[in-house]
């Protein structure tokens, strides 16, 4: 909503999020002005296809986050192909696999969108491969990303 007054960072993804819950389901995927797939309410997105990642590039009006990008080099290091590139929301009910990242989020899988599975339904061998690589990082078991961490 461009019209009313009001101000603040987040507005729009707490708005999207509320309609999201109000309709029934978890979160919220943002549109852009174009009507290009853009990022969660507080996430990005990733979708799977045919063995290839993509990801909105960062031309795209999302934040550029810091697990955004812990994601795509874990997933090349993996061997997998990432692209940036802009995507519509009916190349969502194709997707072989989704998932969001995000501080809070780390890697969530998608299971549908509108009420249509992603896939088969459940997390994808993909996501769930990038999602234990994550896990490994984070948690401290994988002293090639040791860098990525501060203690605390």
């Amino acid at each position: 909503m461009v019209r009313g007054k009001v101000t603040g960072q987040y507005v729009s993804s707490v708005l999207a999020k509320r309609e999201a819950k109000d309709l029934g389901f978890d979160e919220a995927i943002l549109l852009d002005h174009q009507g290009f797939v853009a990022e969660g309410s507080g996430e990005n997105i990733f979708i799977v296809r045919n063995g290839n990642i993509l990801t909105p590039s960062l031309a795209a009006p999302i934040l550029r986050g810091v697990t955004r990008d812990s994601v795509i080099e874990l997933a090349r290091n993996l061997g997998f192909t990432v692209n940036e590139y802009s995507f519509h929301r009916d190349t969502l009910y194709v997707a072989d696999e989704a998932f969001f990242t995000g501080t809070a989020a780390e890697v969530t899988p998608i299971r549908e969108v509108d009420n249509r599975p992603v896939g088969d339904g459940r997390p994808g061998p993909i996501t769930q491969k990038i999602q234990a690589a994550f896990r490994d990082v984070v948690s401290g078991k994988n002293p090639k990303y040791s860098s990525w961490l501060t203690a605390v």
